[in-house]
């Protein structure tokens, strides 16, 4: 490995391991008692107003912010990057493939536009997004059954940033959507932000599984938006942060009255017409009709046989019209459902003779006419029935205390001024929110530059890390709310730094005394966060399975729906439950990682070996570990040894001689052209291998898995 590869590696240790409180911070615990927030509370830096700092005319902001932290040190910006190298660092970058030209000479403000408008922008960054709000696409628990429809949130969030939606907007659909643009699809589909997470969903005790989802989408929004860390706050006063379990409950109560909807129509107004006018036909025949007249009494008989064997209480709940039931009917209805459901067997059984041979002939009549295809349904959030929201002790529902309002923790300054999801949204998307534009512009930082300048990115808290330049995060978020909540603004603005296009930090340029004046030269850690040349950054194992499909031609660009199964070895399926069924044609499983199917119970071995996060919970930051598992998964996988294989395929095709072949492999692979050694070696690497083998050594490389 590099020396920058495992400085890289120690760094994803420090950063996980500053999301914890330190052995110091742990013995600075609140005062026990009555929660009272105190002066250093309010002065916390993420607690004050945002406000915009002076940049001279005409320089660019992250520059000048930069330079005036460097010249601290006796530092400067490193040179400017060979082109290749920016080339494929802001590839891979913006829309996570490399080059298809590694020739391309085009003007830098032009390719970084040409990149932000490729359909590929989208999966790249939309990935990020996902990884926060702990997407999949089962349940996870015991069975981890499957959510048919939860690859429409995927998709929405993709489409999200290709179309540049403003960060406002983006907030308000996936928090109330359903309140402010019910007529919008994409808006619906939005809210299925809130239950995302897992799901006990055979729960005997449905009221604590609605709790459950409450928690989740409580401590997520507080996360993602916000950038706080709530979750200790749900069964007492936070013993770190100024957060009291009042503060919690009433953020909280903003969701309780939603109503939680696993498969929420959610069609186009074009799709609602042609279904309404399909369900008229297919209504319109008399087999319809006819077979609900035999079903009717079969049915009714059988509803009251199974009734009749649960309790007084369970009975009542199902005999009570739906929209009156109360909290603990609606909990025993869900918990007995399977108890009532009436199969086809059973009123099959339930009929007379002649009833039952005339059933079969309409049922075989409706075959021949066809249902009308359901209408497409997402998770979504519904608006539900007003409910009471109390302060829980210990958390458990069982013990409520004191009842609360829907409120904004008492620490930020700005309030909520309704009791609505809508209100909510509109708080946390306003310009005058002292967080919401910091956090963003803080992840989008930290995604090309591998770490925020807060280096805690869901953790703006008193015990999270400080910004390390707090006047270029404030400019950001201020310009970031100037352009419209633009992220793509926001990608220009860093893109197009100075400071984005550095090169790497040599020995020579560091100095050899301290600023204090002692002696030794600067920490490693101090130069990458006063950002003295770029650092180089390990690729997340999406990045470097869709390269691989890229570089050997065989990547299906195909976007959107269900999704993909790729093969796994049979071991890895024998010890999952809810199982994999890979697709039988390799070009539909040959399409970006983004689309392999998101299984909380079985994670795909190849990104699972690159660090994949849990997605059980929110991932602000992903590890960039340095294993042993990671060089043979890139020896011996089949996805290298297949894009191997495949590559060969292309350089014979396009090269037809062997130091042509080599050059265009490390075109292909590296995006450069080989030094003289590097020919020389690989000439002779040839005489005794195959040049599939050549490239599968490329694949091995560590300039092929880092960006530089």
């Amino acid at each position: 490995m590099s020396r920058g590869s495992l400085a890289l590696g120690a760094a994803g240790l420090m950063l996980a391991a500053s999301a914890a409180p330190s052995a110091a911070q742990a013995a600075e615990l609140r005062p026990k008692g009555e929660f009272k927030l105190t002066p250093a509370d309010h002065a916390h830096w993420a607690f004050q107003p945002l406000k915009r700092p002076a940049v001279p005319a005409g320089e660019n902001g992250v520059d000048f912010f930069i330079r005036t932290e460097l010249s601290k040190h006796g530092l400067t910006l490193a040179p400017r990057a060979a082109h290749e190298t920016l080339l494929r660092r802001v590839h891979l970058d913006l829309v996570g493939l490399p080059p298809s030209d590694p020739s391309d000479k085009s003007d830098w403000a032009d390719m970084v536009e040409r990149l932000l408008d490729s359909p590929r922008y989208g999966e790249r960054w939309g990935r990020h997004w996902l990884d926060l709000v702990r997407f999949a696409e089962s349940d996870g628990f015991e069975h981890d059954e499957v959510r048919p429809n939860a690859w429409r949130y995927r998709d929405y969030v993709v489409q999200s940033f290709n179309d540049d939606k403003p960060y406002d907007r983006f907030i308000r659909e996936q928090l109330a959507g359903d309140e402010l643009w019910p007529a919008d699809p994409q808006a619906v589909i939005a809210t299925g932000f809130a239950l995302l997470g897992p799901d006990m969903v055979d729960s005997s005790d449905q009221v604590q599984r609605r709790h459950n989802t409450l928690n989740d989408v409580t401590d997520t929004t507080a996360m993602v938006f916000l950038g706080l860390t709530m979750t200790c706050a749900r069964c007492h006063d936070h013993k770190f942060e100024p957060l009291s379990q009042r503060d919690y409950y009433s953020l909280q109560a903003f969701f309780n009255s939603a109503s939680f909807e696993r498969s929420r129509p959610v069609p186009t107004p074009e799709q609602q017409r042609a279904f309404d006018a399909a369900s008229l036909q297919y209504n319109s025949h008399s087999e319809v009709s006819a077979l609900a007249e035999i079903e009717a009494p079969a049915r009714a008989k059988l509803f009251r046989g199974k009734t009749a064997k649960l309790t007084p209480e369970a009975r009542a709940a199902h005999e009570t019209p739906p929209d009156q039931r109360t909290d603990e009917q609606i909990n025993l209805v869900l918990e007995t459902a399977s108890k009532v459901k009436i199969s086809d067997r059973e009123i099959a059984g339930a009929l007379s003779s002649a009833d039952k041979e005339k059933r079969e002939r309409l049922l075989d009549a409706l075959k021949k006419i066809g249902r009308p295809p359901a209408l497409p349904a997402a998770l979504a959030l519904d608006k539900g029935k007003p409910r009471e929201t109390f302060i829980l002790r210990r958390g458990e529902y069982s013990m409520p205390l004191d009842p609360v309002q829907p409120g904004s923790p008492e620490v930020i300054p700005t309030r909520v001024h309704a009791a609505n999801r809508r209100s909510l949204a509109d708080w946390i998307a306003s310009p005058c929110n002292p967080l919401t534009a910091r956090v963003m512009v803080n992840r989008i930082w930290q995604h090309h530059f591998g770490r925020g300048l807060v280096a805690t990115p869901s953790d703006f808290g008193t015990h999270g890390s400080p910004p390390t330049h707090p006047g270029l995060l404030d400019w950001l978020a201020s310009e970031f709310i100037a352009n419209g909540w633009s992220v793509k603004h926001m990608h220009r603005v860093i893109l197009n730094s100075e400071t984005y296009q550095q090169g790497p930090q040599t020995e020579d340029r560091k100095p050899a005394e301290s600023p204090a004046g002692g002696s030794g030269l600067l920490s490693s850690s101090l130069l990458s966060s006063v950002y003295c040349g770029f650092q180089p950054l390990r690729l997340e194992g999406e990045v470097i399975r869709d390269s691989l499909l890229a570089i050997s031609g065989k990547l299906n660009l195909q976007m959107g729906g269900p999704g993909v199964f790729p093969p796994v070895p049979q071991e890895v399926i024998e010890g999952a439950k809810g199982g994999w069924n890979p697709n039988d044609r390799e070009r539909d499983y040959n399409r970006r990682s983004l689309y392999i199917f998101a299984r909380r119970n079985l994670r795909f071995p190849f990104l699972e070996v690159f660090d994949a996060p849990d997605n059980n919970l929110s991932c602000p930051s992903r590890e960039r570990s340095t294993t042993a598992p990671q060089a043979l998964t890139l020896l011996n996988a089949r996805e290298v040894t297949t894009a191997a294989n495949a590559t060969a395929g292309r350089l014979r095709k396009d090269a037809r001689t062997e130091p042509d072949q080599i050059a265009l492999a490390y075109r292909f692979i590296l995006c450069r052209e080989p030094k003289a050694e590097e020919k020389a070696i690989a000439h002779q690497f040839l005489n005794s291998s195959p040049l599939d083998e050549l490239c599968r050594a490329l694949f091995n490389l560590n300039e092929f898995v880092y960006a530089e």
